[in-house]
């Protein structure tokens, strides 16, 4: 049974793993191509080589400097100090998992939720409030916050599955069109008397609480915060809901083919209403970690990229909750590491969005991939079909 389970992970493992070594390499030529001194050797092919290749892997070596571990960092502070750099990527990658898992239980649904920047921003503002305008013992006033950040973006996100259900209008265009709304909404909240900050005339709130913040976990000199745990404990419950329980059937079910669902005795309406809303939840508690953990005070960009991020980790991630850990740590990584690889190569930092960009281009097209590496198409294999996220 142990040799079967870690067959099935390697499999599973093997086409990301693939196309994230491909794109690496892709990446790495853009890097030494772009470079005028690498270019100005092109006559003596072995220096060329050396060249490209020196280019390349210092800009890598910066991207692990700014990503996971500085030895840099050792010198001036502690050992511990150089693992700054990882602390980073998992604050980036916190909300990132939470996003990416309202993405993928959409797929496992037979759903494309593009709506979680905007769910994101609702739960932001949910939690923002409740943060600084009330004082409430410590855990007790964290678990509000964040129950209240979550409860709103979960109403966000089931009016797209209600609507749906009801009317059969497409979530992909609902989610969009939600995102702008919610987008300028946050805008208009921040000028109001109720969210802006006393003395201020940009569109910034007041600082949660202290009892609202999520605890450090390494000192006040590394980010890193308790709001990874929340996000590792959503995943786990993510999996439990999909494979353990009832519900999480009839979502996949659904996802599956929805007619023959309905046929079964599977009431549609209610698994889209209910996955969506679900779904607005995960990433309603993604904009809660944010506001909480980090940011501490709600401004027009605490969204960031994160909802659409969240589309290709959940891309990466197969739309299975671990593969979804995994891609997040993977573009918190990225982000993180590619400002120290502008500041120390000169390497722009859009080279880090084309190597994202790649990377969901072998994982959106994996028959490419099985040519390049001559490997056979497995009847299990997951793919994203017309009715979603299969696998």
């Amino acid at each position: 049974m142990m040799r079967n389970s870690l067959s099935k992970f390697g499999q599973a493992i093997k086409l990301p793993g693939l196309s994230f070594g491909l794109a690496f390499t892709l990446t790495g030529f853009i890097i030494a191509f772009s470079d005028s001194k690498v270019l100005s050797k092109i006559g003596s092919p072995l220096e060329f080589i050396k060249s490209a290749g020196a280019t390349a892997g210092n800009a890598y070596l910066a991207l692990f400097q700014g990503s996971i571990f500085d030895i840099n960092l050792t010198k001036s502070h502690n050992f511990f100090q150089g693992f700054y750099p990882l602390s980073e990527t998992i604050v980036i990658a916190t909300p990132l998992i939470l996003t990416g898992l309202s993405v993928a239980l959409a797929f496992k649904s037979g759903l494309f939720n593009i709506g979680a920047q905007g769910q994101f921003i609702f739960g932001a503002i949910g939690a923002s409030y409740v943060g600084f305008h009330f004082h409430l013992p410590l855990v007790i006033h964290v678990i509000a916050a964040a129950l209240a950040g979550m409860a709103l973006a979960s109403i966000w996100g089931g009016a797209v599955g209600l609507l749906k259900a009801k009317t059969g209008a497409h979530e992909v265009i609902l989610t969009i069109m939600m995102n702008y709304i919610a987008g300028y909404f946050i805008l208009w909240t921040l000028k109001t008397s109720q969210f802006l900050r006393p003395g201020r005339i940009d569109p910034i709130a007041p600082e949660v609480n202290q009892s609202a913040r999520l605890p450090l976990l390494a000192g006040a000199n590394l980010r890193i915060h308790a709001g990874i745990f929340i996000a590792l404990a959503a995943a786990l419950f993510v999996w439990w809901l999909l494979t353990k329980t009832t519900i999480g059937y009839k979502f996949r079910a659904v996802g599956a083919n929805g007619q023959a669902a309905k046929t079964a005795g599977i009431s549609v309406p209610f698994v889209l209403t209910a996955t969506m809303a679900i779904c607005g939840a995960l990433a309603g508690l993604g904009g809660a970690v944010q506001v909480l953990g980090s940011e501490h005070a709600l401004n027009a960009d605490i969204a960031g990229s994160f909802g659409f991020d969240a589309i290709t980790v959940a891309l990466l991630g197969r739309a299975q909750p671990l593969g979804t850990v995994f891609a997040a740590l993977l573009f918190g990584a990225l982000h993180a590491g590619g400002r120290t690889m502008q500041s120390n190569t000169g390497v722009p930092l859009d080279i880090v969005l084309v190597t994202q960009a790649l990377i969901v281009l072998f994982i959106a097209a994996p028959t490419f991939v099985r040519f390049i590496f001559r490997l056979k198409k497995l009847n299990s294999s997951a793919g994203l079909t017309s009715k979603g996220w299969n696998g």
